[in-house]
């Protein structure tokens, strides 16, 4: 297997705090792995308590004294609109670094770079369009919201996409007027740290942007208690979620978060069967099945059954396995061994909760790295650990069902709802089906595609709250009603009435 390495890697990544980049306080780094050797390729500052402070600090002085809250939404989104040319400028540079850090190909990475700055023009047009209401009660009184930026965010970020991920949240927080303590995830902080030089670049004040990296235990769990931090936006696993939910609750902070998925692709035997399953297959073996919202569990109608799990496998053992940097490439390594390993286990488990149909371990000729050949299990029973658990790889669950009720009960059987994936020609049964799936986002006959002024997140334990659009900047603001009387004011009057007198 070939591995290419990027020129001009860094020698250390370090924490950005007031526009200045510093090494941690205590000195602690730790080491970063890329996904194809498994050796250190960098060693990075390691967060803690005492860091995560000055950066809440350099945060908090910008939002209470730097112009940043202050500016009027255009020139927010002037600022918006630079960090997105420079982004697209160096698109084929963050690919390339996104690809060696986390193991994804090369293609698709190229566009979560494209996807990122998008991101930043989305919400540069939103912050100048946004609306705010107001009410008459005619000769009486005049209502209206006043939306002002709510103060320090914390952005918790995950590994798999992740910088196209960190500007899903920094994007409406800057358009908010928000300042940020970003927090990337500690097994691919690489690409994190271009951010610093694009924001300065773009004429972002110092100290509206800070970075801290390190451990989710130690630098995550510090700007979650932080008393000055009053918003955590997490992406991320669904048991650090709930962790993150009950440290939140002394402060009562603000949260959004958008936790695992082990999302149904429903494909009835009407579909069109060439389309599902080009869409199935990419769906869960896209960005090396590392995706919250990959269609890992596949029910398919009986009378199909037989020949899309025939078709589907073969597809699944043509998939070009190898080096992330190859365009040729289809799946690449998953992030670092110990997910690897993670996955490995789940591979193990399958074969007797499964018939496997495909892959089932390494593929062939790879000897290095964190590779797993895309991996296909049928007849895998609803009580299935496979089936309930999410595995966050290449791997895929194919279960049968005979009835529309016995579809619907077996895609609401597990305590996850981000996604659903439908396919029938049926239009009835397409929209009364989605409306009944627990899920937050339904794809009718479509693979993943997101419009961004829609409402992204799950219910149950895929997530609490929804960001995209406007609901994005809501998070960010605080909306203050502020209610002005149009005329005389006639409360009852209290204590007008003098003692003595009837």
């Amino acid at each position: 297997m070939t591995h290419h390495v990027p020129e001009g890697l860094p020698d250390a990544l370090k924490h950005y705090v007031g526009g200045q980049l510093v090494d941690s306080v205590s000195g602690k780094t730790f080491d970063v792995l890329d996904p194809v050797s498994n050796t250190p390729y960098v060693t990075a500052a390691a967060g803690q308590a005492e860091d995560v402070d000055r950066a809440v600090a350099a945060a908090r002085k910008a939002f209470v004294d730097g112009p940043w809250p202050r500016l009027v939404p255009r020139a927010r989104a002037r600022v918006l609109n630079q960090i997105a040319d420079a982004v697209e400028a160096q698109d084929a540079r963050l690919a390339e670094l996104e690809t060696f850090d986390t193991g994804l190909p090369i293609t698709q990475a190229l566009g979560q770079a494209q996807r990122a700055a998008e991101n930043f023009r989305f919400f540069a047009d939103l912050v100048v369009a946004q609306a705010d209401d107001a009410y008459q009660v005619p000769g009486r009184q005049l209502n209206y919201v006043h939306r002002k930026p709510v103060g320090v965010a914390g952005l918790i970020t995950p590994w798999n996409t992740p910088f196209m991920l960190e500007s899903w949240k920094l994007a409406p927080a800057l358009a908010a007027g928000c300042t940020v303590v970003l927090k990337p995830a500690e097994f691919t902080p690489l690409s994190a740290s271009l951010w610093a030089e694009i924001f300065a670049g773009a004429g972002l004040p110092e100290g509206v942007f800070n970075l801290v990296n390190g451990f989710g235990e130690e630098a995550g769990d510090a700007l979650v208690k932080h008393p000055d931090v009053p918003l955590i936006s997490f992406t991320g696993e669904s048991t650090t979620g709930q962790t993150i939910f009950r440290n939140c609750a002394t402060g009562l902070k603000g949260m959004s978060m958008e936790l695992g998925g082990k999302s149904p692709a429903i494909v009835f035997a009407d579909a069109d069967l060439d389309a599902a399953l080009d869409s199935t297959l990419f769906g869960v073996f896209s960005l090396n099945g590392e995706r919250c919202t990959a269609g890992s569990r596949i029910l398919v109608e009986r009378p199909i059954y037989a020949e899309f799990c025939e078709r589907y496998a073969e597809r699944a053992r043509t998939i070009v396995v190898g080096d992330p940097h190859d365009p040729a490439t289809e799946v690449g390594a998953l992030v670092h061994p110990e997910h690897h390993a993670k996955v490995m286990r789940y591979v193990e488990l399958g074969k007797s909760e499964g018939r496997l149909l495909a892959g089932g371990g390494r593929p062939s000729g790879v000897d290095g790295g964190n590779y797993v050949a895309p991996t296909v299990f049928a007849d895998v029973a609803p009580d299935a650990r496979i089936f309930q658990e999410e595995i966050f790889g290449p791997v895929v669950a194919l279960t049968p069902f005979d009835t529309e009720a016995e579809a619907l009960a077996l895609a609401n059987s597990v305590k996850y709802g981000l996604a659903a994936y439908l396919w029938t020609s049926n239009l009835e049964r397409a929209h009364t089906f989605a409306q009944s799936v627990e899920a937050g986002m339904v794809w009718l006959n479509s693979h993943n595609v997101r419009d961004l002024r829609t409402p992204f997140g799950g219910v149950k334990a895929s997530g609490l709250g929804q960001e995209g659009g406007h609901r994005s900047l809501d998070f960010y603001t605080h909306q203050q009603a502020i209610h002005v009387s149009l005329g005389p004011v006639h409360p009852p009057r209290f204590g007008s009435v003098r003692k003595g007198q009837s």
